[in-house]
């Protein structure tokens, strides 16, 4: 018969290769459920992004959606889609700068609940129809940024080793950034995401997501870290 420790060692090995093999499959599975998941639920919520299309149109001026440029896969840059939130001239003669949340005093009244809502963020499913985005993976930072912060931040270009995402795990924990203090923290989200990337994660991120959304976690979340920021 084979020593306890034995057996113990050979059950183990065979777990985590049953659960290597299940978390492949998965990934394999992954673009058809986001293909699948982002079309039905921009069906759903078409009639929410058109009322607040409206809104935004009859409250400034401007148009109601906008594009931006966010580096996706590998590097790769793409256009990402949202409801417009800020004036017009947010940027105007500054360039990218921190989010500072729905607070932020660019932010439109109706932008502002928005994003309180995160309704903005709507019309990425069309980003993930193109197969730009994942619902569900780290969010796609500007260009600019990109090439500050993978000097600053450790790891930060493993990031980029899958698709961006709607929402993720860093999203539920970690709120807006607003220092490289906040990056670092939402790398080490990030990839810790990336190593255990499987449908239960996935299953439980989207929880949080709907939690954080109908249950104004979000917001608490973004107050109590305003207390506790500091210049990284």
């Amino acid at each position: 018969m084979p020593e306890p420790a034995s057996i113990t060692l050979i059950g183990t090995g065979c777990l985590g290769l049953a659960v290597r093999m299940l978390q492949a499959k998965y990934l394999a599975a992954k673009p058809y459920v986001d293909w699948i998941g982002s079309l039905v639920l921009l069906i759903l919520t078409s009639p929410v992004i058109a009322v607040c299309a409206v809104l935004i149109k009859l409250t400034s001026s401007g148009p109601a959606f906008y594009s931006q440029e966010r580096v996706g896969l590998g590097g790769r840059i793409f256009r990402i889609l949202k409801l417009r939130t800020m004036r017009p001239d947010a940027e105007d003669g500054m360039g990218p700068v921190w989010a500072n949340g729905d607070e932020d005093g660019r932010v439109t009244p109706v932008g502002r609940v928005l994003r309180r809502l995160h309704l903005d963020e709507l019309p990425q499913f069309i980003n993930v129809l193109r197969g730009e985005m994942s619902l569900i993976g780290p969010r796609p930072e500007r260009p600019e940024l990109v090439e500050q912060l993978k000097e600053q931040v450790p790891n930060y270009e493993r990031r980029l080793s899958v698709k961006p995402g709607i929402t993720g795990l860093a999203q539920v924990r970690n709120g807006y950034d607003r220092t490289v203090r906040d990056v670092r923290r939402k790398v080490r989200l990030d990839c810790l995401y990336i190593r255990r990337m499987c449908w239960w994660v996935d299953f439980l991120i989207i929880v949080g997501t709907f939690s954080a959304v109908l249950l104004g976690q979000t917001e608490r979340r973004e107050k109590r870290s305003k207390t506790t920021v500091v210049q990284a």
